[in-house]
């Protein structure tokens, strides 16, 4: 046995620990989210200066080297000589955990960045980090080397005593984000793009200076969130003319001490069916809401019912609206900036904060309900929309019950067309979502009946983009995907239940042929699912299975090589030039046999599948807006732009 004893602990010192499991300080990991997040942490610094009023420009820019930097106008990060650290601030700031001016309420009253580890993390997964402050006419430097000081801080000149802020540059240490090679300019792009929505005035300017041609440009919204609304809701067409914009600061208590929130709304309604709405805690994306969203969604519910009821604009015998009825076809930002947010995880996808969900709700029942009475034409709109969004739910809520009662042995509870599964244990069950019943014969024979289901579909399921509550709930492809998975849908009032403890299978697999056909079957699916099961997303049950485009025999050889794509083809033929190749494009599922759909597709030791995910909760709302939404030009333009890249597929 091998010896443990004192000998056998180590201690991690400094930014040791970091270095060693860079995990468990990064959201995103190692991966190409990590590697953002170094540069979203140094951001978001910047960002606070200007929450606190401090500064009013941050620049960004990525340089032809590959590192990145951020500069900013505000107060310049500390550089004197802390009595109790007995070295500079901002050496500490850099090279210690848990250290910076966020613990308390008397340099920032609100911030993004509450941890303290932020700066810290960022050097100390970098090959190199410099910081330069300028502040009171003298321009300081200090240089880090993988986390360590290899420059003390010291003055490298002067400058204007009007000149102050800080800038840092960084490069992400390679050997620790071993498979991301750059920046992805879009992606900081539309972070920035949200964070000038977000703080309404800030003026930030990106800069590109990686390839031949530098990009350059700026971010400034002074419509705040009312802005940022109407943004959402571009690519469709609008109830009304102008978003609304509700901005208030409360003050709520706590366990005794009192603390001022700042409420930001802005709502605008389209006349699609779709939610569109975001959450913010200190311009922290919370994609699962939280005490903020309730609080809006309480008070909004509330005033639109009241002023429904006051102006007598539901006629006599209607199906009351529900919550979910007045927010079909909004799209609405909903930003709080408090002291101490307290988020569910790590990643913080939900607010907790109870002051949170009140603030909200008091701003919001007493702006919102000022709004209407002024805007009266704004309130018919909401409310005529909500009313045919009830009665659309009333007809197919009809429709289905008539359909139980004509008859009750084929109900919504298992699709006839299901085979299921012999496991009742959903964490190791899957199912096969399948294009057409030729493949889906093929799926049900090839598979393993233990643990694999298959339901086939007829054709191209209804763009849910497209289509009320009411059409939906009626379409026979769909209702039968809901029985199978069995956890309900989001979003449809009085059907609006989704528990993901009910889901029957933990993969949820779509499996389509690989030509267009099936690429756009797979997208009305992935529609689907993000409007009206997304919780499937966020738990990562949803996959796409990955069918092979090729097979390929050399020679007099029958053993038949699967290739999945044509890179991968190119490669094969290439280290066999010397053979003659005899290849096969399968086109459909439905040209494999039982015995090849099991082996390329399906069988779990050789297949290829590929985990749904979503990294940008607005890219991705964005996306199926204008490529599955009512309109036409914004599909028109993205087609324009890309045709380039577009492949006959004969």
């Amino acid at each position: 046995m091998s010896t443990y004893s004192a000998e056998s602990i180590k201690v991690l010192k400094g930014l040791e620990g970091v270095r060693k499991r860079p995990a468990m300080y990064v959201q995103g990991g190692t991966g190409i989210d990590g590697y953002h997040q170094l540069l979203t942490e140094i951001i978001d610094n910047a960002i606070d200066e200007a929450l606190a009023g401090y500064a009013d420009e941050v620049w960004v820019t990525l340089n032809a080297d590959g590192s990145a930097t951020v500069r900013d106008n505000g107060r310049g990060i500390p550089v004197e000589v802390m009595k109790k650290e007995g070295r500079p601030a901002i050496e500490v700031i850099f090279t210690e955990l848990h250290a910076g001016g966020k613990f308390d309420n008397s340099s920032y009253k609100v911030s993004g960045g509450l941890h303290g580890v932020g700066s810290s993390v960022v050097n100390a997964l970098s090959t190199f980090l410099v910081a330069e402050v300028a502040v009171d006419g003298k321009l300081h430097r200090i240089r880090f080397d993988r986390g360590e000081v290899t420059e003390a801080v010291h003055v490298v000149g002067s400058t204007p005593k009007s000149v102050h802020g800080s800038t840092v540059t960084f490069q992400p240490d390679p050997t620790v984000f071993k498979e991301v090679e750059s920046f992805d300019y879009q992606r900081i792009k539309r972070r920035l793009r949200e964070l000038a929505f977000l703080t309404g005035g800030v003026k930030i300017t990106l800069v590109d200076e990686r390839g031949d041609e530098q990009r350059h440009e700026v971010f400034m919204e002074r419509g705040g969130l009312g802005a940022f609304a109407a943004y959402l809701a571009k690519d469709n067409k609008l109830l009304y003319d102008k978003p609304v914009f509700i901005h208030a600061t409360t003050s709520v208590e706590t366990e005794g001490v009192s603390h001022d929130i700042e409420v930001e709304v802005g709502l605008i309604h389209t006349t699609g069916y779709g939610q569109n709405v975001l959450t913010y805690a200190n311009m922290i994306t919370n994609r699962d809401g939280g005490t903020q969203l309730t609080g809006f969604k309480t008070a909004y519910t509330r005033v639109l019912n009241n002023y429904a009821k006051a102006k007598n604009l539901l006629k006599k015998g209607d199906p009351a609206p529900t919550g979910d009825d007045f927010l079909e076809g909004i799209s609405c930002v909903v930003s709080v900036k408090l002291p101490d947010p307290q988020f569910e995880s790590q990643a913080k996808v939900k607010l907790l904060n109870p002051e949170a969900q009140t603030a909200v709700q008091s701003v919001v029942y007493e702006k919102f309900a000022e709004v209407l009475e002024e805007n009266p034409r704004v309130g018919k709109a909401i409310i005529e929309k909500a009313a045919n969004a009830a009665r659309a739910r009333e007809a197919a809520r009809k429709a289905r019950d008539l359909v139980r009662r004509a008859n009750p042995l084929e109900n919504d509870d298992l699709p006839g067309k299901l085979a299921d599964c012999q496991s009742q244990d959903p964490s190791v069950s899957e199912i096969y979502i399948v294009e057409g019943d030729s493949a889906g014969g093929s799926a049900k024979q090839g598979r393993e009946r233990r643990f694999q289901a298959i339901l086939p579909l007829r054709g191209k399921i209804l763009n849910v983009e497209k289509a009320n509550i009411g059409r939906i709930l009626k379409n026979a492809e769909i209702r039968a995907m809901i029985a199978a998975i069995g956890a309900g849908i989001e979003g449809t009032g009085d059907d609006a239940h989704f528990n993901i403890e009910d889901v029957r299978y933990h993969r949820i697999i779509i499996m389509t042929d690989a030509d267009v056909d099936g690429s756009h079957i797979r997208t009305l699916l992935l529609t689907f699912f993000y409007r009206y099961m997304r919780p499937l997303i966020d738990a990562g049950y949803l996959y796409i299975a990955q069918p092979p485009l090729f097979g390929v025999r050399f020679g007099r050889s029958r053993e038949l090589q699967y290739v999945f794509d044509e890179g991968d083809l190119q490669r094969l033929l290439k280290a066999n030039a010397s053979r003659k190749p005899e290849i096969q494009r399968f086109k459909g599922l439905g040209e494999m046999n039982p015995e090849q759909l099991w082996e390329t597709t399906m069988n779990p030791e050789t297949r290829v599948l590929r985990r749904v995910t979503i990294e940008d909760v607005l890219e991705a709302s964005e996306t199926f807006e204008m490529l599955m939404g009512t309109e036409v030009p914004p599909r028109r333009e993205f087609i324009e732009d890309n045709a380039h890249r577009a492949q006959l597929d004969l």
